[in-house]
Formats: structure tokens, sequence, C-alpha cells
């Protein structure tokens, strides 16, 4: 008995330290998420690990961001994780398999095919986000819900590394600045 109180005595304070530092980590900071469903291929496989960063009141949440959150769906617990594609104020708008963003053709590289549906414009309120997945046509995102808006509160993370699996490890990919502001209108075909 007396080894085993030597090594609880030795052990017990690191072993709960790092339990109190893992929970705060997880619940305030970081925490791994699983993706269930195909809606943001091919960015995003079903099945992948993911890292999001959890600190949503310092988050500076920015078109084209991968973002986890509880959807405006009643009664639904589940965490979806998808695109964000408008901002408070933003007007957004599908027609002709593309996305316009206050006026303006978005280039998506990331997106899986053309849209082929036809949606908006609608003007996203303060405080409140929409969403897309990358497979826009097999995606029950912000175009489909009867509220298509997401509020502030309901976000969990922003998504910004995959760690499973070992061959696609890394930050995903996200729009540069330039493809995510768009391109006039009037250019567009």
């Amino acid at each position: 008995m007396q080894p085993f109180k030597k090594w609880l005595k030795e052990w017990l304070p690191s072993l709960l330290a790092a339990a109190v530092l893992s929970f705060t980590v997880n619940t305030y900071v970081a925490q791994a998420f699983k993706v269930p469903t195909g809606s943001m291929e091919p960015t995003i496989d079903v099945q992948d690990r993911l890292i999001m960063e959890k600190m949503v009141s310092l988050t500076d949440f920015k078109f084209g961001d991968v973002v986890v959150f509880y959807p405006p769906l009643e009664g639904n617990k589940d965490k979806f994780v998808k695109r964000l594609i408008g901002l408070p104020g933003d007007t957004i708008e599908i027609k002709n398999g593309s996305l316009y963003r206050n006026g303006r053709k978005v280039d998506e590289p990331y997106v899986k095919q053309p849209m082929n549906y036809r949606y908006g414009p609608v003007t996203v309120p303060a405080g409140k986000y929409f969403f897309l997945g990358d497979n826009r046509n097999d995606s029950y995102d912000s175009h489909l819900w009867p509220t298509p808006f997401v509020d502030r509160k309901n976000l969990i993370g922003k998504v910004l590394f995959r760690y499973y699996p070992f061959n696609h490890i890394g930050l995903l990919p996200m729009p540069d600045s330039a493809s995510a502001s768009g391109t006039p209108a009037s250019s567009a075909p």
C-alpha cells in the first residue's frame, strides 16, 4: 500500500492539473469535431476530424470561414459545419449557378459543382449569419431552412485545422480576399 500512496502523492497534482487544463481548453479554447455528412465536400469529407477554436466572443468571422454552429431548426440539437457566406448586412442571391454577394459574383473554387437552384435576394439581419455547404446541391443549409439566418449566440467555433485523415493534415483552404469580394456583377456572364 505504501508504494501506491507515494505514487499518488507524486502524480495526483500533475494529473489534476492536466485534467483541469484539458477541460478548460476543450470547453473554452479549442475542441475536436468529427464531420457527420458530405455537405462540405470536396473541402471536407465525411468522418474528417477537425479542430475548431471556440473563442467566439473574440473571433472576427469573415466571409468564407468554415464554422461549427447550431442551426435555427426547431428541436435540433445537432452541430452543423458549413461555410460562412453572408455577414450581417450582406445581400445574398444565387442565380445561374453562381453566388452573388452584395451584387457581385463570387468566385468559389471550393464549391463541388454549380448550384442547380435559385435563391434570394435576401439581406442578412444584424447579429445573424447565412451559411451554405460546399456541396451546395446536396447540403441542408440556409437556403433550405424555414429561418435561413443563424444567431451569433448559436456559433460554436471556427474550423482551423484538419488532423485526420493523416494524408490531409493541415489548415483548411480558405478563399483569398480577391475572390471573396467577388467581381462586379456587370462583368459576370
